[in-house]
């Protein structure tokens, strides 16, 4: 697999997040991204071990890089179209099994206070 389109190939964390500290220096780069590794005791391998192990920080870094350094942009991740909506399956003896998205489930009216309505008693 090529790396053609990558303009962040063959660079290094390392050499990242030293060009973005010598460009900008700890403070102002924990302005920008803000995010612990920068803001409190800052260091190199700190922050390198945070950012390997946190993929949404490591974004964050290396976009501010390649804007910096005036290279070609990603395109924008569009997370509403790769993500699947979440259901939640209720099971009632009375409703019997149903499913719900969450934007459902806010929004229930009076069929909820039926569930367990046979313990608890029927609402008035």
């Amino acid at each position: 697999m090529t790396q053609v389109n990558n303009p962040l190939h063959g660079i290094k964390l390392e050499t990242i997040v030293t060009d973005l500290v010598e460009r900008y220096g700890w403070e102002e780069l924990g302005e920008r991204i803000q995010i612990r590794c920068f803001t409190h005791d800052p260091s190199i391998k700190s922050s390198l071990r945070f950012l390997r192990k946190t993929d949404w920080a490591r974004e964050k870094v290396e976009y501010l890089y390649l804007k910096a350094n005036k290279l070609p942009l990603p395109p924008p991740k569009n997370e509403t179209a790769t993500t699947p909506k979440k259901t939640i399956k209720i099971h009632s003896a009375n409703q019997g099994q149903s499913t719900k998205t969450p934007t459902q489930d806010k929004n229930r009216s009076s069929s909820a206070d039926n569930i367990n309505s046979h313990i608890w008693g029927k609402k008035d």
